[in-house]
């Protein structure tokens, strides 16, 4: 009994000094600052915080398709967006890859995390104003091209709160276009279900790569044609391809 109560001490003194760990290393990183150079040991932070989130929600992940995702160059990753822990469960399912998302400018002011993003090359985006929107895809291209990290966004632009997917912001697709690299769609559902689940019952995850444009073919789309070729992969993953159909007909007679 003795020797399990020394260890339950050391296990709690151990996640305190890590929790210290964390907060110290978070104050150190300037708020104001764009960082263009991927830091590991930021990545690391990040990838630990976020595996307990995986453990204690019990989260389990079903994947398709992983082997599809480009492991000699970066790429830009889409994917639909219903639940705030979308970005969360996916950096952590893609820590192989030092993926940075671009992210609403609310989530760089969570405690802590938020200023471990900016160190992962994390990018705030100005949904509002179509000149900084531009300036952070011209960030997020040459980040690509310096090779620092791949990029992750959600043409969505938000959360869907809703059924099917909301209209996309095509222009995300420029960042492809611009640092030449492939374009990888892919398809998320279940984190919607982690706040109701955790930590009784498990929560699964099911994410799969639709498809890959390679980059040569990307260059020569139009932004508004990848888009549609996205939106019908996600839709058909997420059941809902027939319904949108039947919504536009409706709308068009």
């Amino acid at each position: 009994m003795k020797y399990i109560l020394w260890l339950i001490v050391l296990l709690i003194s151990g996640f305190l000094q890590y929790v210290l760990l964390l907060m110290v290393s978070a104050c150190l990183v300037d708020s104001k600052r764009f960082y263009d150079k991927h830091n590991g040991y930021y990545r690391w932070l990040l990838n630990s915080s976020t595996w307990l989130l995986i453990f204690f929600g019990r989260i389990h992940f079903h994947t398709k398709g992983m082997d599809r995702i480009p492991t000699d160059q970066r790429f830009l990753m889409v994917s639909n967006h219903k639940s705030k822990l979308d970005p969360i469960t996916t950096w952590y399912l893609l820590k192989d890859y030092d993926v940075a998302f671009i992210s609403k400018e609310e989530n760089f002011h969570v405690p802590f995390w938020g200023n471990i993003i900016r160190k992962c090359c994390f990018l705030a985006i100005d949904r509002e104003n179509p000149r900084k929107a531009m300036e952070t895809v011209n960030k997020a291209a040459d980040l690509i091209k310096d090779d620092q990290v791949s990029i992750y966004v959600y043409p969505e632009g938000t959360r869907n709160f809703g059924e099917g997917l909301l209209p996309f912001h095509n222009g995300i697709f420029k960042i492809a276009q611009k640092a030449n690299v492939p374009i990888v769609i892919c398809g998320i559902r279940g984190a919607d279900m982690i706040k109701k689940n955790a930590p009784f019952h498990r929560s699964d995850i099911y994410f799969e790569v639709l498809d890959v444009i390679p980059a040569d073919e990307a260059k020569t789309m139009r932004c508004n044609d990848i888009g549609d070729h996205a939106r019908d992969l996600m839709l058909d993953f997420i059941g809902q391809k027939e319904e949108e159909k039947k919504n536009v007909n409706l709308r068009t007679v």
